[in-house]
C-alpha cells in the first residue's frame, strides 16, 4: 500500500500535483487489479441506482405504496449521505479492506432486503441500508485511491470511478427494463448479490488490511453526529418541499431545509469533531472554493430530471428515447472523464474553468431550445446535454486532484472521503430545488406547449447561475494558488 506521506500535499496552499500518469501505468501490472477493486464496487452501486428507478413502477404495482414512490430514492440519498461522512471513520478502525468489505457487506444486506420485500416499507428500509452501504462505498473509493495508488495516478483513478457514474445511467435503465419487462423486479436486486460476492473477493486479496497510521479529530473514530443530523435534515426537508403541493408549505420546507444545511455548516465551523478539513466551509479558503464548485456544478446538472418530461411533452419523444437523450449528459461527463484526466499543469488548470463555462452555456443553450418545436431545437438540446456532461467531466478530475492535494497531511483522507458527502448533498439538494422551481413555474401542471415551453426556459435559465458561481469559485482559487 503506498504511503500518504510521500504525496506532494500543502496545507491549504496551492496544489502541487505531479503530472499524470497514463491509462497503461493505472490499468496494467502492479495497479490495475486495485484499480478494479475500487471501482467495481462503484459501478455496483451506481448501476443499481439506476435500475431502481426503472423498475420502480412495477414494484409499487405488485406490493404497493405509490404514495411513497419517491421517498424510495430520498431515503436511500439521505442514507447514503451517511454512509459516506462515516467513511474515514470506518477506515481508521478497520483498515483499508475492512472498511471497504463492511461497506459491501451492508449495501448487500440492503439488496437481500429490498428483493424479498413483501411491502413498501420493507422496501423503503431495504433501499436506506443500501444507501448506507453504497455512501461509504463510493467515499472510500475517492479515499483510497490516495492510499492505494501514487499520486501521478490519481487524475486517472478519479476519471476511472467519475466514468462509471456515466455507463451505469447508460446500462442501467436497459437492464432494469429488462427485469421489469420480464415481471422480475426482484432479480434486479438478487442478481447483485453473486456479482457483490465476487467483488468482496477481490478486494480481499487486493487491499492491505492496514489501518491509518494517523490520529486527529477527523480520522480518530469520533463521529460529527449533529453535521450529519442537519445534513440529513436539510435533505428531507428540501425533498418534503419539492413533493407538497400547497406553494406556501413548498416555501417554507424549502427554507428549512436550507436553514438545516446553513446550521451543518456553521457547527462544523466550531465543532471539534469534523465532516470536512479546516477550512473547508470557508468560501475564502481553498477547500472551500473547491468543495463549492463541486457542489454548484451538480446542482446545475440536477436540472437533468425534468429533461425527459419536457422532451415527452414538448418534442413528442417516446420515454425510452427521450431518456436516452438525456443519457448524452452522462455520456458526456464519462468520455470526458476519460479523455481530459490526463492533462496537468496549464492545461489541467484551464480545464478547471472551461468546463463550468460549458456548463453554463450548455444550460442556456437549452433554455433557449427547449420550448422551440422542430427536429433543429431537438438536435440543439441533445448537444447541450451532451456538453452539460463534457463541461463537468473535464474539470471533475482536475478540481478533485486539487483537493487531495489542498489539505494537510493530517486531513488529507478526510478531504477526500468529504468529496462524496459533497457531492450527495450537491444532488440531492439540487434535484429537490430543481423540483420546487418547477413546481413553482408550474411545470407540471401545465397543458398549453406554449406555457410549458416558457416554463422549461426560465427553470434551465435560473440554474445556469449555479456552473456559472462555480467558475467564479474555482477562478478565484487559481488566481490564490497563482499568487502563491
Amino acid at each position: 500500500m503506498a504511503s500518504s506521506t510521500s504525496s506532494p500535499l500543502t496545507t491549504g496552499a496551492a496544489p502541487v500535483p505531479e503530472a499524470p500518469a497514463g491509462w497503461a501505468q493505472l490499468l496494467g501490472r502492479p495497479h490495475g487489479l486495485k484499480a478494479l477493486a475500487l471501482t467495481g464496487a462503484v459501478a455496483m452501486h451506481a448501476i443499481n441506482v439506476h435500475i431502481v428507478t426503472t423498475i420502480l413502477p412495477s414494484v409499487v404495482q405488485e406490493i404497493g405504496g405509490l404514495a411513497w414512490y419517491a421517498w424510495s430514492t430520498t431515503l436511500f440519498v439521505v442514507a447514503s449521505i451517511i454512509g459516506a461522512a462515516l467513511a474515514v471513520r470506518m477506515l481508521a478502525r478497520w483498515g483499508a479492506r475492512g472498511a471497504m468489505l463492511a461497506g459491501l457487506l451492508v449495501f448487500g444486506l440492503g439488496s437481500l432486503l429490498c428483493a424479498t420485500a413483501p411491502s413498501m416499507p420493507m422496501l423503503l428500509l431495504g433501499r436506506a441500508v443500501q444507501g448506507l452501504g453504497g455512501g461509504a462505498v463510493g467515499a472510500l473509493s475517492y479515499t483510497l485511491i490516495r492510499l492505494v495508488f501514487p499520486p501521478a495516478l490519481w487524475p486517472r483513478a478519479i476519471g476511472l470511478i467519475s466514468a462509471m457514474w456515466g455507463v451505469a445511467t447508460l446500462s442501467g435503465p436497459a437492464v432494469g427494463g429488462l427485469f421489469a419487462q420480464a415481471g422480475q423486479w426482484r432479480l434486479a436486486f438478487g442478481a447483485l448479490l453473486p456479482l457483490l460476492v465476487l467483488q468482496m473477493l477481490l478486494v480481499q486479496r487486493q487491499l492491505a488490511p492496514q489501518r491509518l497510521l494517523r490520529s486527529t479529530p477527523a480520522q480518530d473514530g469520533r463521529i460529527a453526529g449533529l453535521q450529519i443530523v442537519l445534513l440529513a435534515l436539510s435533505v428531507l426537508l428540501v425533498a418534503a418541499a419539492s413533493v407538497v403541493t400547497a406553494p406556501l408549505w413548498q416555501w417554507l420546507l424549502g427554507a428549512a431545509g436550507l436553514l438545516a444545511g446553513a446550521a451543518a455548516i456553521w457547527h462544523e465551523r466550531r465543532a471539534s469533531r469534523r465532516l470536512l478539513p479546516q477550512g473547508s466551509t470557508a468560501l475564502g479558503q481553498p477547500l472551500g472554493m473547491l468543495y463549492a464548485a463541486v457542489a454548484l456544478l451538480l446542482v446545475g446538472t440536477m436540472t437533468e430530471v425534468f429533461v425527459p418530461y419536457l422532451l415527452q411533452h414538448l418534442h413528442g419523444l417516446q420515454p425510452l428515447t427521450a431518456g436516452y437523450v438525456t443519457a448524452l449528459l452522462a455520456g458526456g461527463w464519462s468520455v470526458a472523464s476519460v479523455l481530459f484526466s490526463g492533462k496537468s499543469g496549464r492545461a489541467g488548470r484551464a480545464l478547471m474553468l472551461i468546463g463550468p463555462v460549458l456548463c453554463t452555456l450548455a444550460l442556456v443553450a437549452l433554455a433557449l431550445a427547449m420550448p422551440w418545436q422542430g427536429m433543429a431545437a431537438l438536435v440543439v438540446c441533445g448537444l447541450a446535454l451532451a456538453v452539460l456532461g463534457l463541461g463537468v467531466g473535464m474539470a471533475w478530475p482536475h478540481v478533485l486532484n486539487a483537493i487531495m492535494h489542498s489539505a494537510s497531511a493530517q486531513e488529507a483522507d478526510s478531504a477526500a472521503s468529504g468529496i462524496t458527502t459533497v457531492q450527495l448533498y450537491g444532488m440531492a439538494v439540487g434535484a429537490a430545488l430543481v423540483g420546487l422551481v418547477a413546481n413553482a413555474l408550474g411545470l407540471t401542471a401545465l397543458g398549453d406547449p406554449a406555457a410549458l415551453g416558457r416554463s422549461a426556459l426560465w427553470l434551465f435559465a435560473v440554474f445556469a447561475l449555479f456552473p456559472a458561481l462555480a467558475a467564479w469559485s474555482l477562478r478565484r482559487f487559481l488566481r490564490r494558488a497563482a499568487a502563491l
